[in-house]
């Protein structure tokens, strides 16, 4: 079904199959929101359609299930978030690269950071 770019975060939620309660869209993680609303901030700046997202996603989850993912819904914030870095990568947003030099430097980051303290990127984080 395709989705009409006006329709907004509702329609968005409906054709995506986004988890979902009686209040909206359920994310178990912080990063599992910020992950979804780029994903839709993306989509209305143009940067692919819902059908490219759709495949891309489907593509992702199914080579996790052929690698052995036991489909739970557990990893399925793991899988749009892969989904979405290959699609910015392939679009010319960012580079492979990139991506991986951020990871590395939050990964640098949350090891220094206390337990329930914000993480905050340092230039010393990307070395």
């Amino acid at each position: 079904m395709p989705l009409d770019p006006r329709a907004g975060m509702g329609a968005a939620i409906a054709v995506l199959g986004v988890p979902r309660d009686a209040d909206g869209p359920v994310f178990r993680e912080p990063w599992e929101a910020q992950a979804f609303a780029m994903t839709l901030v993306l989509h209305e700046r143009g940067v692919f359609t819902w059908k490219e997202w759709a495949a891309a996603l489907a593509g992702e989850i199914q080579r996790a299930q052929v690698a052995g993912d036991p489909d739970t819904g557990e990893t399925y914030y793991l899988h749009w978030l892969n989904t979405l870095e290959k699609l910015v990568a392939d679009k010319g947003v960012t580079t492979q690269d990139t991506l991986d030099r951020y990871r590395d430097a939050w990964d640098h980051a949350s090891d220094r950071t206390p337990h329930g303290q914000p993480i905050e990127l340092r230039d010393e984080d990307f070395r």
